[in-house]
């Protein structure tokens, strides 16, 4: 195998075995019998010869016109293969690191390289705060599901839809499992409707926690959630009993029906919730809202009424449920919006988020 330059791999430092002999090797800018030399410059011809016989014999040759460059040594039986594979390795890891600074550096931001170097770097105290937390709200559960379960016949022949029985139920799980971990902030309570009004709440969805933050406002909307998580058992029993809509995922038919027993909810007086970017935003930034919520606003002629949530995605970021972070979170409830066209509605309730997130996020 003939190489006429190594322009290519620059980087990788080219080798040479140890001599055998000054009279087969007198070409060697050395005298050092014991040991070969290696140099790393771009400008270097080499010649690879490979020996069927013996793989000892793998040699580079490199010209004399570069005695003066850097120099190190590297005997052959140590294996040119392993040598040349752990360098390339090394310049792999290098390649991705100057990549993900790059792309920091694009970014323009210090959150951007605070978020990232925090993924990979969890303080200890963070994740013996997320075992404290599960096991919080676990207790709260296992306390409370027995009033949902007693109340839960008086609540579907008095008050099927609404369920304010087992919302407070909820509100008080949230409080509890919230409190020793972080403080919640409120602003604009004036702009609830009344707990009798139907309505559709929209939010931004950072977090894991932002179910826990939305209870703690005692108002009893129904939330959507998948079907896995109605198999959780407690968790998967209460959500059951509040009323919450199970949805499956990339199944048409399912939303369809969704968006039904929303309208029909709606219809009987009670409120529903849409995270309308479907998921957590896993870099803070505010996704695109889809239009479920507000054809159904618009269909069912209720306001919508929008909240920002501020702080949850740093407690707790999305695809880190293992950890809580200290911090404080914020909830600001907007004007509700009236519109019969649901392309305006979901305008109107994105950049009232959005300008809330960029002026005070």
């Amino acid at each position: 195998m003939e190489l006429s330059s190594l322009h290519s791999l620059s980087p990788l430092p080219l080798c040479y075995p140890k001599p055998s002999s000054s009279s087969t090797l007198s070409f060697l800018p050395f005298s050092d019998r014991t040991r070969a030399y290696f140099g790393s410059s771009v400008r270097k011809r080499a010649t690879l010869r490979n020996s069927c016989n013996s793989a000892q014999k793998n040699f580079l040759h490199i010209s004399r016109a570069h005695d003066h460059e850097p120099r190190c040594y590297f005997s052959p039986n140590e294996g040119l293969n392993r040598y040349c594979i752990s360098k390339l390795y090394n310049l792999n890891k290098l390649s991705r690191y100057v990549v993900a600074k790059s792309e920091l550096a694009g970014a323009g931001t210090p959150d951007a390289s605070y978020s990232l170097s925090g993924f990979h770097e969890v303080k200890l105290s963070s994740k013996v705060r997320g075992v404290c937390f599960y096991a919080v709200t676990a207790i709260a559960a296992i306390s409370l599901i027995g009033f949902m379960i007693v109340a839960h016949p008086f609540v579907l022949l008095f008050d099927r839809y609404r369920r304010k029985a087992q919302h407070f139920v909820a509100k008080l799980w949230a409080a509890a499992t919230v409190a020793p971990f972080f403080k919640i902030e409120y602003e604009g309570l004036e702009n609830l409707p009344s707990h009798d009004a139907p309505a559709v709440y929209v939010s931004n969805h950072q977090s894991f926690l932002d179910i826990y933050t939305l209870l703690t406002l005692g108002r009893s909307f129904k939330f959507i959630s998948k079907t896995a998580i109605f198999l959780f058992p407690i968790i998967g029993w209460a959500m059951s009993m509040m009323g919450t809509i199970p949805l499956k995922r990339m199944d048409s038919r399912s939303q369809l029906e969704c968006l039904k027993r929303c309208m029909d909810l709606i219809g009987n007086g009670a409120s529903v919730f849409f995270f309308p970017e479907g998921t957590r935003s896993k870099d803070g930034k505010l996704g695109d809202f889809k239009k479920g919520a507000f054809s159904v606003a618009a269909k069912t002629r209720v306001p919508v009424v929008p909240i920002t949530l501020i702080g949850t995605g740093g407690i707790m970021p999305a695809g880190m449920e293992g950890v809580v972070n200290s911090g404080s979170v914020k909830v600001i409830i907007h004007k509700p919006i009236k519109e019969t066209d649901p392309e305006i509605l979901r305008q109107i309730a994105r950049n009232t988020i959005l300008d809330t997130l960029k002026l005070r996020g």
